[in-house]
């Protein structure tokens, strides 16, 4: 029965699945190249301990994505699960099937993932031969014995994401449950704000201890700054978001009706769009650390660093931020396929096209102001004791027009992860969805 649940569950929930299986995808051609070079290259210890490093973080990035996207997933089957609690079926059986479900989607994105992580790892090779940081005969030897420990990392952090997802309808009585997916408006519990707070506080408490550290272990220590941060956001998200609103209802108003619509939508997916705010302030943090520490250093000391370590620190930030945006893509992707019948509605109900649209690029405009403010304070609170150790000063340093790139880029990933499925969604008669 198990194997039919999720059957059908996989049947009807498709395209809320894509995101999960593309983030999987990614995540196991990170792993794959990033765990084979370090496998399989000798070259200086500083290369290394970098390639230790970034395979590392691939791993952190690879447990936290996945299972954010694999929990928006499966959120949209709240409705289906709380029907089948109605008609008798045990929270045991239930987590069980959506635990098999996320396996299923796993195994074939983690193996394709691998494949691929092997041609981006022999052009990466490729790359820092170019640079002088590998030895000119390096030569990348696929490691097929990590085939197993990837997919293993994948199906777990997918199964955990999913099982947690599915904790609160699978256990909640089946009226509670029904009204919580009808409404989209599950409860922000306490639990969730007391470990979001834990989190955020612990990440402050983190970034102030590593300012008397030496800039190497400050450095290593902020990673995992940016993580609890991060994380913490998320767990905050529904108050965040819909604390955002309020601040913002006078700037929407401008707006006329598009704009409350796209308040009070906002504000009603808060909990669905909280899951998004995990990975784009990672990607967006992330990148302003790093890019931070180099133009900082510059701007202080009147000269650059190596050019090839700048290079090898921005490369492997470009790879994490990349994955860290086809997460944040793919999650809010999966809730815009969630509201597909609610835009079909606004349609019957007399809005044109173009103004559903309009109602979701404000949507978007929020979710990028509050991804956008959020990072600026992981990555201030994450950046000065690291400035502080390096190089005696509390200010970090970044050029205007880098700072007008972040904000576009910021932009473009949540346009691409709303309004572009929001675009497709809508070409279709709004009477089809609804039937």
């Amino acid at each position: 029965m198990r194997a039919g649940i999720a059957a059908q569950a996989l049947r009807a929930h498709r395209w809320a699945f894509v995101g999960p299986a593309s983030t999987q995808l990614v995540a196991a051609m990170v792993l794959s190249a990033t765990l084979t070079l370090r496998l399989t290259v000798d070259g200086s210890p500083d290369l290394l301990d970098a390639l230790t490093a970034f395979a590392l973080i691939a791993v952190y990035l690879t447990i936290l994505l996945v299972g954010v996207t694999m929990n928006a997933a499966i959120a949209q089957q709240a409705r289906d699960v709380a029907l089948l609690r109605a008609i008798g079926a045990t929270p045991g059986r239930i987590r069980r099937a959506v635990a098999l479900e996320a396996a299923v989607v796993a195994l074939p994105a983690g193996g394709a993932g691998y494949l691929l992580g092997l041609l981006a790892g022999w052009a990466w090779l490729g790359s820092l031969v170019d640079h002088g940081l590998a030895p000119a005969g390096a030569r990348f030897t696929p490691e097929p014995l990590l085939l197993a420990p990837i997919l293993g990392v994948l199906v777990v952090t997918s199964t955990v994401g999913a099982l947690i997802a599915a904790v609160r309808p699978s256990r909640a009585r089946p009226a509670v449950a029904l009204a919580e997916a009808e409404t989209r408006r599950p409860r922000f519990t306490a639990v969730r704000a007391a470990f979001g707070l834990l989190l955020v506080a612990g990440g402050v408490t983190l970034s102030v201890s590593i300012a008397d550290l030496a800039p190497d272990a400050a450095d290593d220590a902020a990673f995992f700054v940016m993580l609890a941060l991060c994380v913490g956001v998320g767990f905050l998200g529904p108050f965040v978001l819909r604390s955002a609103v309020a601040v913002g209802r006078p700037v929407l108003a401008l707006a006329g009706g598009t704009g409350h619509l796209a308040a009070d939508s906002v504000a009603v997916l808060s909990r669905a769009l909280s899951g998004a705010l995990v990975p784009l302030v990672l990607a967006v943090a992330f990148a302003g650390v790093k890019i931070a520490v180099h133009t900082t250093t510059t701007h202080v000391t009147g000269r650059a660093g190596p050019a090839a370590e700048a290079w090898l620190d921005y490369s492997g930030t470009t790879v994490y931020c990349l994955f860290a945006a086809v997460a944040a893509v793919n999650t809010l992707a999966t809730v815009v396929v969630g509201r597909r019948r609610d835009l079909a509605l606004l349609g019957l109900a007399g809005a044109t096209r173009g103004r559903v649209l309009a109602v979701v690029v404000c949507e978007a405009g929020i979710v990028t102001v509050t991804g956008l403010v959020l990072a600026t304070g992981v990555a201030g609170v994450t950046l000065m004791p690291m400035v502080h150790t390096a190089l005696g000063t509390w200010m970090p340093y970044v050029p205007t027009t880098t700072l007008a790139a972040g904000v576009l880029v910021t932009a473009a990933v949540v346009a691409a992860g709303t309004v572009l499925p929001a675009a497709l969604l809508t070409r279709r008669p709004p009477v089809r969805e609804v039937r």
